[in-house]
C-alpha cells in the first residue's frame, strides 16, 4: 500500500497528519504537485513534481495508483477515477469516498459548478476546524489499520 496526496490544495495541517501516520506505519507516501513541496526527512516520504497544467497532477496519480492504495484528495473527479481502480479515497475533511457515495458527490459538484457559472456565489468550503482534523486523522488511521490487519 502507498499513500498518494493530491498536494497542491492539501492543507498543511493535513499534510502534517499524513507525514506522522506514514512514518508510524512505514508506508511510502508521495505528494504529487506542480510546485516544490517540502517534507520532513524520511525514507517513507517522497515528492513528485509534475508540469503545471489542468489535471496534470491528477493524471499522474491515476497513472500510478494501485488497488488498495490510499489517495488523499478533495478533487471529486480524481476520486472517482482512483476508486474505479480499487483505491481508497479520503478527503482532507476525513470523508471516505466510495463506489456507493461518489456518484452523489459528482452530482453535487456539477450542480455547484452550474450555480457558480450562472453567477451565484457559493462562498466555498468553510476553513478546517479541529473536528475536521480529528475526523481526518481517525479516518486515515482506520484505513491504515485495515491494511495492516489484512497483511497478517
Amino acid at each position: 500500500m502507498n499513500i498518494w496526496v493530491d498536494a497542491d490544495a492539501c492543507p498543511v495541517v493535513i499534510k502534517e497528519i499524513i507525514f506522522r501516520a506514514a512514518q508510524r506505519a512505514c508506508l511510502h507516501t508521495t505528494l504529487v504537485a506542480n510546485a516544490n513541496m517540502a517534507t520532513p526527512p524520511s525514507p517513507y516520504l517522497h515528492t513528485l513534481r509534475v508540469a503545471s497544467g489542468f489535471d496534470v497532477a491528477d493524471d499522474e496519480i491515476v497513472e500510478r495508483v494501485n488497488k488498495g492504495d490510499i489517495v488523499i484528495t478533495a478533487d471529486i473527479p480524481l476520486a472517482d477515477e482512483v476508486i474505479s481502480k480499487g483505491a481508497w479515497v479520503l478527503s482532507p475533511r476525513g470523508e471516505l469516498l466510495t463506489k456507493e457515495n461518489i456518484r452523489q458527490r459528482l452530482n453535487i459538484r456539477d450542480f455547484m459548478d452550474t450555480l457558480r457559472s450562472s453567477g451565484v456565489q457559493s462562498g466555498g468550503p468553510a476553513p478546517l476546524n479541529n473536528k475536521d482534523k480529528m475526523t481526518f486523522a481517525n479516518g486515515l488511521d482506520k484505513l491504515i489499520s485495515q491494511y495492516q490487519r489484512g497483511k497478517k
